[in-house]
């Protein structure tokens, strides 16, 4: 009886770690470990937790993080990369695009099963070569080969952090927010992010459709609702 009690649990955690990590299902309130603490990481993570979810801030330093977790309430803690990536259901990354060659040799084993939010954008006036790659193969597939093993979605990079401030929760129709990425659990879990945080999701594809929605393209600073949005990005509007 204590042997198959044993086992019983056994399955039982080995389920709630495959779920955690994103494996399974899309995570209904994930936690989330941000990748910065400036504009993108800071907005972000003070829209979801608004919505009662809890978010770990990183940066390269733990000043910055703790002052924004500080003043974000109980919700909010902060501490390196690697416990942010530890800690995280979905990781949030929220840096300059240049920081990611540097970010994945540290970071990037960790990060696999997990889903990786990437609300970056590449500019090659500060990114450098890195930011090349992005332009001609798109930020996605980019973004992916630095992080193989993680579950890509692209979102959140397509407005700035004013406009996402200013226009969360309006009333219906909300903002919408373009995403993309290959894995459809992972996808389903950011929609819900995006609707946590206060806009309607418009998922244009696999992460060879996310270069729609990054600088230079239809869909980059596109304020518009859901409906509008889909046109725009097939060339209806």
């Amino acid at each position: 009886m204590q042997r198959r009690s044993f086992v019983t649990a056994s399955i039982a955690t080995m389920g709630l770690s495959l779920t955690r990590h994103g494996l399974a299902a899309p995570v209904a309130a994930p936690a989330i470990g941000s990748l910065g603490a400036g504009q993108v990481g800071s907005t972000l993570g003070e829209l979801w937790i608004r919505s009662g979810l809890h978010v770990m801030f990183s940066a390269s330093t733990l000043s910055q993080p703790r002052a924004l977790a500080a003043s974000l309430g109980p919700l909010a803690s902060a501490g390196t990369p690697e416990q942010a990536v530890a800690f995280a259901d979905v990781i949030l990354l929220a840096v300059p695009y240049g920081a990611i060659p540097h970010l994945a040799p540290r970071l990037a084993a960790a990060m696999a099963g997990k889903i990786l939010l990437d609300a970056t954008n590449p500019y090659g006036g500060r990114d450098g070569a890195v930011a090349a790659l992005a332009e001609r193969d798109g930020a996605g597939p980019t973004t992916q080969r630095y992080f193989p093993g993680a579950r890509v979605v692209r979102g959140f990079n397509a407005l700035s952090m004013s406009i996402l401030r200013r226009e969360a929760f309006r009333p219906s129709p909300r903002l919408a927010v373009p995403l993309a990425g290959d894995d459809v659990d992972a996808v389903a879990t950011v929609e819900t992010l995006v609707r946590r945080a206060g806009f309607d999701p418009v998922v244009t594809g696999g992460l060879d459709t996310a270069i729609r929605f990054q600088p230079g393209h239809p869909g980059f600073e596109r304020q518009d609702d859901a409906a509008g949005l889909r046109a725009a990005l097939s060339g209806r509007d």
